[in-house]
Parts: structure tokens; sequence; C-alpha cells
């Protein structure tokens, strides 16, 4: 019987021969396994030797060779490269050089020594038999809320507001009241429920700031409240607007082609199109009857102050004009040019100099003159050119 409880105590010891590392589950589901090992075989050492208070941190320096023989499965470099992931995500505090190149790891836990004591304090509560569920207890209570250390965690590990955790809360609690499961790992679930919710805001926030995809234009296209915005801003008529989109979507489906920023061709198409159809109001070539209410422009009336013509003398022809041309019933293209002739015309003819009759130059002017203004017609008069040469 002796040799047997020997040999059993030596199987015993052959298979596990010294202490086992301990590691939270929860805690290496949320920041990685080897990140969870070290730091809580870092966590444990504050119980075993003392610790130096300095800012309100509790600093401790450990040997490289002793956590090299206390965990014989990682390097040096391994060390430093798991350290520095803890100090990357705000986990620990170091204050030595690079592991992998000192002798010597000086690091502190990344909370004061009050909240280190009230951590350590739930932690001993959790691991207490009391405190452990029993079977048939893991019933999810409608007042349960996550632990501050899981809180922190999310925060640095995923950048994840503490805000948004907490508002996941109601519906996490309704959710598992409602399937009456049991468990003992509610704040794993809880951390597995707000990522799940976190990463599903982020891609609905990254989808709704993608590029617009690919997609072939419909026969229903029309452009965006944004788009028409900018047009009617800038003065374009709404009617302009929907009469050029069946022209638009007909040119790009029959182009079969994929574009992106429709909206933005749309605009550019339409500033053009009103750019040209403004200039063709301004500038219209088409031959049309003179309206009884017609008025010259006022470029009519620059051109003859220049020619030092009175702007009234213009106006009393103004009705002549009008009559005339619409007895006529004929047809031009620009009614101001009309006039402009026929107002330097009247102008020239009332102000030319008079001579003695019996002048010789009179005589050579009146022998050089094309023919008496009795016989001519008006139309005659209206169609001289003559002053303008």
């Amino acid at each position: 019987m002796s040799r047997r409880l020997d040999l059993a105590h030596m199987s015993e010891s052959s298979l596990i021969p010294e202490r086992q590392l301990l590691f939270s589950p929860a805690l290496a589901a949320t920041i990685g396994l080897e990140d969870a090992i070290l730091l809580q075989h870092l966590n444990e050492l504050f119980q075993h030797r003392k610790a130096e208070n300095r800012h309100g941190y509790a600093w401790l320096s450990i040997e490289r060779d002793w956590l090299l023989s206390t965990l014989p499965f990682w390097n040096a470099i391994d060390l430093h490269r798991i350290s520095k992931s803890l100090a990357d995500k705000g986990v620990i505090l170091i204050g030595s050089p690079p592991l992998h190149e000192a002798e010597i790891l000086l690091f502190a836990i990344n909370e004061s020594r009050a909240e280190g004591r009230t951590a350590a304090a739930r932690s001993r509560a959790a691991d207490s038999p009391a405190s452990t569920p029993r079977s048939g207890t893991g019933l999810l209570s409608s007042h349960w809320s996550p632990s501050e250390d899981l809180l922190q965690l999310l925060a640095l590990n995923h950048n994840l507001p503490r805000q948004f955790a907490l508002d996941q809360l109601e519906d996490f609690i309704f959710y598992w009241r409602e399937r009456g499961e049991i468990s003992h790992a509610w704040e794993n679930k809880f951390r597995q429920h707000v990522l799940s919710c976190w990463r599903r805001q982020q891609q609905d926030e990254a989808e709704r700031f993608a590029a617009p995809k690919d997609e072939p234009i419909t026969d229903c296209w029309q452009p965006s409240a944004d788009a028409l915005e900018i047009m009617l801003r800038t003065g374009v008529n709404r009617a302009f607007i929907d009469d050029a989109v069946p022209e638009f979507v007909l040119y790009w489906r029959e182009r079969e082609e994929t574009v992106k920023t429709l909206n933005s061709k749309f605009i550019n198409h339409i500033r053009r199109q009103w750019a040209r159809y403004t200039s063709a109001l301004s500038h219209d070539t088409e031959p049309r009857r003179i309206p009884s209410n017609w008025q010259p422009s006022e470029d009519v009336y620059d051109i003859l102050r220049m020619s030092h013509i009175d702007a009234d003398f213009a106006q009393q022809l103004l009705p002549e004009f009008i009559v005339y041309w619409k007895d006529s019933n004929l047809l031009h293209s620009s009614w101001n040019t009309k006039f402009l002739q026929h107002v330097k015309y009247k102008w020239a003819k009332g102000h030319q100099f008079t001579t003695s009759l019996d002048s010789s130059d009179a005589g050579q002017q009146r022998s050089h003159s094309t023919g008496s203004t009795r016989s001519r017609s008006l139309a005659d008069d209206l169609a001289d050119r003559s002053w303008a040469q």
C-alpha cells in the first residue's frame, strides 16, 4: 500500500512538476491569451514583493532572468513584445528600457493604489466560495451590471466608449432574461454582445461614408436633394432642370457605362446647358415682328451717348419707328440695330451744316448727292448705311 502511494505521488509530481499558472478566461478573451498570462503573473508579484509608491502608482522591479525561469516558454524578445503590448493597451506602465536589452523590468499596473485595492477586493470576493454561483443560480439578475474592469478593458483594447457599452445593457438583460438561460460568465457574454454591436455600428458608418458603388443609371433616376439645392442656388430654373433629366438619363443609358458621380455630372451638364440657354435668350437671331411695347436695350442708348446723340431725341423717334414697322409687317432678327440706324440717320439729317445756296462748294455737294431725300421713302432712309461709311 505504501509503495502504491509513493508511485502515485511520483506520478503526480512528474505530470505537474511545478506551480500552475492561472489566468482569467474573460481577460484572455478581451486582451489576448499571452497578455492575460503575463499580466496576471506580474500582478501576483505584488503579494510577495514590496512595491515602491511613486506618483500614486505602485512600481515593482523584477529581474528578466526570473521571468524567463518562471515563464520558460517565452524568450526575452517574447517578453518585450508582450509587455509592450500591455503598455500600448494602457494596462501597465513601464519605466525601464526594452526588456530584450535590459536585465530589469520596472512596471506598474495602470491604476492608482486605491483603485488597485478595490479591484483586488473584488477579485478576492469573486474567487471566494461564497460568491461562486452554484448550479441553478446563474440566472441573470434584472439589476446586473458589468464590472468596472470590463468597461476599462473594452475602452483600452477596442477604443469603445464607456457610454456605448452601458447603452447596450438594457437590451442585453432583456434578451437573456427572456431566454431564461443560466450562465456563470455573464461578463464574457456581455463583452461579446457589446463588441458585436460596436462592430455593427462601425460597419454602418463605414458604408454610409463609403464611395458610391458602380451602378447603371435607371429610367427613374433623379438628382439628389443636395444636387438640386446647388443648381437652384445658382439661379437655374426648376422646370429647366426637370426637362433636362430624361435627356441626361437616355445619354448615359445608351453609353452602357456605370458612373459613380452621376449627380456631379448632371450638375455640370445643367450648368453648361443653362449658360447656353440664357446666352441664346440675350442674343436671339430668329427674325420676329416688332412688339407694340418694344423698347430698345440699354446698349443702344450707350452707343448713342458715345456718338453724342441725345437720348431724348431717340425717345421721340420711337413711336414713329414702331408704327412704321408694325404696319410693314416685316420680320427682323435685331430691332435694336434697325432703331440705331434710324436714330443716327435722323440725327445726321437734322444737324447738317448749311452754307450759302450760291456757294460753289454747296453746288458741288448737291451735285455729289446721291439723290433728293424727298424722293426717298422711309424704308430707304432706314436702310441707308451711308452714315457708317
